[in-house]
């Protein structure tokens, strides 16, 4: 059974709400949309997140889970009038529980075109190996 399958189980939409202050925006908070996909050496999560800029994006991983907050600095100008709004004006989260068959030490990110790619490495516990047959 690929690894994928059993990750996908694990690395998925935590139902878990902190009581962390530290983590809760104000306001409304939609789920962006994602995929996670899987590499020899790393997972790749792609989420989409229109409207955020780099200094809005916070990425944490502990205690089994990786968090994803995207807030967008827009702002109504000054008498504005909204005739319509394909998005909401709320902040991006997103909670994925892992088994930590990760290595979170080397996780990194890359946002463009409000795409943010997030490479996950795998612990080198899991990586497939080569083993030779003497």
């Amino acid at each position: 059974m690929s690894f994928i399958n059993n990750l996908l189980p694990t690395l998925r939409r935590s139902s878990s709400v902190k009581n962390d202050e530290s983590n809760r925006s104000s306001g409304p908070v939609q789920r962006p949309l994602y995929r996670v996909s899987e590499g020899t050496e790393a997972y790749t999560l792609t989420v989409q997140m229109a409207g955020v800029a780099k200094d809005g994006v916070e990425i944490t991983a502990d205690h089994g889970e990786i968090r994803v907050i995207g807030r967008r600095a827009w702002q109504r100008p000054e008498g504005w009038t909204t005739l319509h709004r394909e998005s909401i004006d709320a902040t991006y989260e997103l909670v994925l529980t892992h088994d930590n068959a990760i290595n979170a030490e080397k996780i990194s990110a890359e946002l463009s075109d409000g795409v943010l790619t997030v490479t996950v490495p795998k612990a080198e516990a899991i990586k497939p190996r080569r083993i030779t047959v003497a």
